[in-house]
């Protein structure tokens, strides 16, 4: 390619001759040649060593600028301002990709250098994140499910005022479950109908308190008139029909009244009286067979808490006039199952003609009632079998009595004493009596894969449980009611909390029950300025009587009621997806149960005044849930009694997505925020009265 010629310098130039002119111009020629070579070889090298600079396209019309002389001029000469720009520009490009190389592996290295502890940050942020994504997926999930799901309810058939669900006992039947299974609890199949249960036709609000332990009305329940006046246990015989109502008298003339078989257990015991049971550790007493709840209404004014339970029954359920009458009482079978409560849990068992055959199943049934009995705690059995004057005319009812009476000795239980039809037993105190047994005899101690504190209906076990809980303290050593209530900084380390967490707890919810009653009690006297029984006793007295708390976490809420001095008793649940307090909520003298709100809750309809759920809604968002929050709504709307309350304590995003879901249950329902917390806020609703026509 022939090169372009270029203009020699202007000017005159001074020379010897014209030879030298002509050398000088030839030489002049050559050196520009080279310079030239030279240039486009550095400028070259300088491309190939940083290709990079292609990012930055030179904006000059020529790739060389000219000197004066039309000579090509080197880039990196640093003879004219023209060049020295270009030279700071290329350098400062230069710095930038130097900077952006740094910064990048600088923030590589540090990426890797990251420690354990700041991975663990990052991902429980992250866990937060993906919990607060399914709560959020959850919220959008239902309010999107269209006007299908929050359309209103339509009520349930007839047959369903009474229903139970899981308790299908002609369903069970037809499955081909006997031997008593089929009175036993099946969930498996899932039992839930989105339907609202309607009240009987002659339902009536119940008689307030402590009218209403005496009285109730006989459309409330399904019972039969001769179900009312047959015989049975102890307590069945205090009942009394008059017109419309039932009448429990525990005052009964008859010689095995109430009063006088709670005193004779008493003395047989070694006390004065029933009224010192307290002294004596006892506080919680689980009723098996409760009969209808007389046993634990007498002891009420005692301030003995008597949990009623009983196999469900189609009508004259025990369970049902329990509750009815505002006392303590859940479906619970000793059949084939363990019964969810923790090992170590009651002050005494109590037996009175309950139907439980103890002698069978090789005593299987009799290490339960050991499990949930605390130590140095009594069984009393109250029984025809017992009765010494039997056995001369019933040599079987003698060998059933002799095998109970020796399997209760391998327990390491001592007979206190044995009166007509009444034995009382004594749970051992001491941990190593059951080593001390003769090699052979008696249920041995269950290893700790099988030792479940905290089991839910898990298949009974033959083996003695509880003995290497940390919980293992005899009643008597135990502090009495009530400043059991308020355990000390030993007894709370039992449970991994400390003073402080339960003191805040006990505070916060002295606050809640000032402000809900604050709340409740205007809404309830003004839309029911009188109500049947007794002459209204000045608000908030006996405003409510059986509460349910569904997610009791410490037992606070029953703490704060009763501090406030209401005259309720609190059903406290520990779901089976959260913290499992529930030991503590028992050793405190409260009742309670674990369970799983995916299924429906051990019960009949219309059995509470009050369902209170403080942060479940936040419980059951962040887990995986089988069931959606229209079915705890609907279950909620089942266990209620028409116009009661209820009381949602929760993040206000959730309280807003409830809100929406409570049109379709005809719940009359109001937000009302927290001043204290901006994050939460109160629902509260109450279930209307649908009076059903009569045919």
């Amino acid at each position: 390619m022939v090169r372009p010629l270029h203009r020699g310098p202007s000017g005159p130039r001074m020379s010897g001759s014209s030879n030298d002119f002509f050398d000088s111009q030839m030489k002049d020629k050559t050196d520009k040649e080279d310079l030239d070579r030279r240039a486009s070889s550095d400028n070259n090298s300088f491309a190939f060593k940083f290709p990079i600079r292609v990012l930055f396209p030179d904006n000059s019309p020529s790739k060389h600028g000219n000197t004066e002389n039309g000579f090509t001029s080197d880039p990196f000469m640093a003879g004219t301002p023209r060049s020295r720009h270009k030279l700071a520009l290329l350098l400062l490009k230069l710095s930038l990709v130097l900077i952006v190389i740094l910064a990048l592996t600088g923030s590589f290295w540090w990426t890797l250098s990251i420690s354990t502890t700041s991975r663990g940050h990052i991902y429980h942020g992250y866990r937060r994140l993906q919990q607060q994504l399914v709560s959020d997926l959850w919220h959008i999930g239902e309010l999107s499910l269209g006007s299908s799901r929050l359309r209103d309810l339509e009520f349930c058939p007839q047959e369903n005022e009474n229903n139970v669900p899981c308790f299908n006992v002609s369903e069970n039947l037809a499955l081909g479950l006997a031997d008593g299974n089929e009175y036993d609890r099946h969930c498996e199949n899932g039992m839930r109908q989105n339907c609202l249960v309607l009240p009987p036709v002659n339902y009536k609000i119940p008689l307030r308190w402590p009218t209403g332990r005496d009285v109730i009305w006989v459309g409330n329940v399904k019972i039969t008139a001769q179900e009312v006046l047959s015989s049975g246990s102890l307590t069945k015989r205090m009942m009394m029909l008059e017109e419309e109502q039932i009448s429990f008298r525990s005052a009964s003339l008859m010689f095995d009244g109430v009063e006088d078989y709670s005193h004779q257990i008493a003395e047989m015991i070694g006390l004065r009286n029933e009224s010192s049971f307290i002294q004596a550790g006892v506080r919680t007493i689980l009723d098996i067979g409760c009969g209808y709840g007389s046993f634990g209404a007498h002891l009420f004014s005692s301030q003995i808490l008597t949990m009623c339970i009983a196999n469900y029954e189609a009508s004259g359920s025990q369970v049902q006039l329990t509750l009815e009458r505002g006392l303590p009482a859940m479906i619970g079978s000793f059949i084939l199952k363990q019964l969810p409560y923790p090992s170590l849990s009651f002050d005494m068992l109590h037996c009175a003609r309950c139907g439980i055959d103890w002698d069978q199943q090789d005593g299987i049934l009799l290490i339960e009632v050991d499990r949930v009995l605390k130590p140095g705690g009594y069984f009393v059995w109250t029984s025809p079998i017992t009765n010494a004057e039997t056995f001369r005319r019933n040599k079987v009812n003698q060998k059933r009595w002799n095998l109970v009476r020796d399997f209760a000795e391998n327990l390491c239980w001592e007979m206190l004493s044995q009166q007509d039809e009444t034995v009382v037993w004594k749970k051992t105190s001491k941990r190593n009596c059951y080593s001390s047994r003769k090699p052979g005899s008696g249920p041995s101690i269950c290893s700790k894969g099988h030792d479940v504190e905290s089991p839910y209906y898990r298949p009974l076990q033959a083996c003695i449980s509880g003995t290497q809980s940390r919980r293992w303290i005899p009643i008597e050593e135990r502090k009495t009611w009530p400043s059991r209530a308020n355990p000390n900084k030993s007894e709370l380390a039992i449970y991994g909390l400390h003073p402080e967490e339960l003191t805040e707890d006990a505070e916060t919810w002295k606050m809640a029950v000032r402000n809900y009653w604050s709340l409740l009690s205007p809404l309830i006297f003004s839309d029911h300025p009188k109500r049947p029984g007794d002459e209204d006793p000045s608000p908030p007295y006996n405003m409510l009587r059986n509460v349910l708390d569904m997610n009791a976490h410490f037992g606070g809420f029953n703490s704060a009621l009763l501090e406030a001095g209401k005259s309720a008793w609190v059903m406290n649940v520990v779901p089976t997806n959260g913290p499992n307090y529930l030991p503590l909520i028992l050793d405190r003298g409260f009742v309670g149960v674990l369970h799983d709100w995916c299924e429906p809750f051990p019960t009949y309809p219309r059995t509470y005044d009050m369902v209170h759920a403080a942060g479940l809604l936040s419980l059951e968002s962040d887990h995986q849930r089988r069931c959606t929050i229209l079915d705890l709504f609907t279950e909620i709307d089942r266990l209620l009694r028409p116009e009661g309350w209820v009381i949602f304590h929760d993040k206000a995003a959730l309280i807003e997505s409830a809100r929406a879901l409570t049109t379709g249950l005809k719940w009359e329902a109001r937000v009302v925020e927290i001043e204290s917390n901006s994050g939460e806020k109160l629902l509260i609703c109450q279930k209307p009265f649908f009076k059903k026509q009569a045919n």
